[in-house]
């Protein structure tokens, strides 16, 4: 036992020898790393910590998390972690694998290796036909859904972009139809677009990617056999979280809703499909505050152009030098480190 301990100390301090070399630390039957070696790799200095908080960074350019918490902030915006910052001898430390699919896609999304160049954009709005999804007293998920695809479209395409939808009125579609859809194309990013319902106490955004094989899924009860099944989607892992982030930050700069944070789940529209894919709710339907701006045109408007901002800002983020900046003051990349300053990317109406 003394042993044990003795190595797992000998670990710990030699893990922020030197910024890049990463040093694992076996906790609770998985690998992990210290936070003071993500910090030094990615410059962002010592530790401060008061009480169970942690912080590091600059404003634009930081981590700041919890003690037994699977919230990370990241620049400021909510990541939802597979497994909670935990502490080994005095030194917090995260799991290697939220370093390697959150992280690190997020820090340096140009690094991505075999990112494609994208021309072309799959919207997907949900539900449709015998299938209204969320409702709420001013309207329902399905004719919500669609408008924000069709206005997202139409400026998509003022950018250049090829834009295709999988489905252009109010009919139902099965999930595994617009998968299919969604394969037929290349160099091409998905978009599912939903509202979402739980008790009328539920607000904000939510931002989904596909969980990493291996990691349970945030909209099932618990950890289940099916999360060691690799999905196709899971190729795609890296820029799937990248696009999370820009679509997430620039929803949340710009929709004045509470951040619920990019989780992970196995959606079906977002599990099997081969390019990049992120599902979007664009808050509650069930709680009346988010139901009544959800109802009003410039909110749906609104979160159109936020859908083209946010793919402008992957597709600059993933092209190697580049800075991915979404949102007023959130800065995702800035690898070169040349320049601490955030170019705002805003939105703005016609």
């Amino acid at each position: 036992m003394r042993r044990l301990r003795f190595i797992l100390i000998l670990l710990v301090s030699l893990a922020t020898a030197r910024a890049g070399d990463w040093t694992l630390v076996k906790y609770g039957g998985r690998d992990h790393v210290t936070l003071q070696n993500v910090a030094d790799f990615y410059g962002l200095g010592p530790i401060k910590r008061a009480s169970l908080s942690l912080e590091m960074g600059q404003p634009n350019r930081s981590l700041r998390g919890a003690l037994g918490s699977n919230e990370l902030y990241i620049n400021n915006l909510k990541f939802i972690l597979s497994y909670p910052i935990s502490e080994v001898n005095g030194h917090p430390i995260v799991s290697r694998m939220d370093l390697t699919k959150v992280i690190e896609p997020v820090m340096r999304p140009s690094r991505i290796k075999d990112a494609a160049a994208i021309d072309t954009i799959v919207l997907d709005p949900g539900h449709g036909g015998h299938d209204n999804g969320a409702t709420s007293l001013w309207g329902n998920e399905k004719t919500y859904a669609l408008d924000v695809a069709f206005r997202a479209k139409s400026i998509l395409e003022q950018h250049g972009l090829k834009v295709l939808m999988t489905r252009t009125s109010d009919v139902f579609i099965p999930l595994e139809e617009r998968v299919r859809f969604a394969n037929q194309f290349q160099n091409a990013l998905f978009v599912a677009i939903h509202f979402n319902s739980g008790g009328s106490n539920a607000s904000g955004i939510e931002t989904y990617t596909l969980a990493p094989r291996g990691v349970p899924s945030m909209a099932a009860d618990g950890p289940m056999l099916s999360d060691l099944q690799p999905c196709a989607g899971n190729v795609r892992d890296a820029e799937n979280m990248a696009l999370a982030t820009a679509m997430h930050a620039s929803l949340i700069c710009h929709s004045q809703l509470y951040d619920r944070g990019i989780k992970r789940a196995r959606f079906v529209v977002i599990r099997d499909i081969k390019i990049p894919g992120v599902l979007i709710e664009g808050g509650f339907l069930s709680n009346p505050n988010d139901a009544r701006k959800i109802s009003s045109t410039p909110y749906r408007q609104n979160m159109a152009f936020c859908i083209a901002a946010a793919i402008d800002n992957y597709r600059r983020a993933v092209a190697p030098q580049s800075a991915l900046v979404a949102g007023s003051g959130v800065i995702v990349r800035d690898d070169d480190k040349k320049s601490d300053t955030p170019v705002v990317v805003t939105p703005t109406a016609n």
